[in-house]
């Protein structure tokens, strides 16, 4: 198992769970491949992207920022609409790190329509549920794209003429070269809501997931398969995080996001 975050300081208490129908593949064991490894693509190079741009905006450096535009600029996503998933599938309980970390499959559930079928991935399904009171509307509309990036860093160079050339240079090269293959979902979550997604993953095949916030509050992310076995979980003070793994088996994997801020957050979630 391989876990990554690109926040910046990690606590020790992960903060929410869930309870998933116990769907794999003979019902054993967590659905990951330890000895497996890949490349991360489109999902990385963005994550990264969003995680610098906080970080250059948040210092006021343009150098930083322009950094995370060309990052941008040279992934390609595809957006897209999840289609709805049964609240009843899903539980979403409390739990400290010590119960996430031991966390057992709850007893069997009906057998589910193969997550990946003629070569095509299901589409995600997400559910949202509120557990606290709904805050107050956040400052930003969506993280950031790669032209509002390079318009901020060319507003920090202020009279840095050199800096001004470089930024103009890098936008003039942002078409050519670029990443594709990240699929992109937009969600927001009000302060305490939670979103939950299923999203299916072919076995043997490199996996990414990376959610990244607009910056108005925190979120806090668990992946696990379809047997509820912690595969991922991020209860830093970001609303940047990252996680790769390789899935053993084609199967369902739940991403569960958490505003645990005061503010809306409006956050992508992209995979490969």
């Amino acid at each position: 198992m391989k876990f990554k975050s690109l926040s910046l300081a990690l606590i020790t208490t992960a903060l929410v769970g869930l309870t998933l129908p116990s769907l794999a593949e003979d019902g054993k064991g967590p659905n990951i491949d330890p000895t497996a490894t890949g490349t991360p693509g489109a999902p990385a190079t963005l994550a990264m992207a969003y995680e610098l741009f906080a970080l250059g905006k948040a210092e006021g450096d343009a150098l930083t920022v322009l950094t995370a535009a060309k990052l941008a600029a040279g992934a390609e996503s595809e957006p897209q609409e999840p289609v709805a998933l049964d609240p009843a599938k899903v539980a979403v309980e409390e739990a400290g790190q010590e119960a996430l970390a031991k966390r057992k499959a709850v007893p069997a559930a009906p057998a589910a329509p193969a997550p990946i079928t003629n070569g095509e991935p299901r589409p995600a399904a997400k559910a949202s549920y509120q557990s606290g009171e709904a805050g107050d509307d956040g400052t930003a509309a969506a993280p950031p794209s790669s032209a509002e990036m390079f318009a901020l860093a060319t507003e920090l160079a202020g009279d840095d003429e050199t800096m001004k050339e470089l930024i103009a240079d890098a936008q003039a090269e942002a078409s050519r070269g670029r990443i594709g293959g990240a699929v992109t979902w937009n969600s927001r979550v009000t302060s305490g809501q939670i979103d939950v997604w299923e999203i299916p993953f072919y076995g043997n095949s490199y996996a990414e997931i990376a959610v990244s916030g607009d910056g108005d509050a925190n979120l806090d992310v668990v992946v696990t398969d379809e047997n509820g076995n912690v595969i991922c979980y991020d209860t830093s003070f970001s609303d940047q995080v990252y996680c790769d793994f390789v899935p053993a088996w084609d199967g369902y994997f739940y991403v569960m996001v958490e505003n645990a801020g005061q503010l809306r957050n409006s956050y992508y979630l992209m995979t490969n």
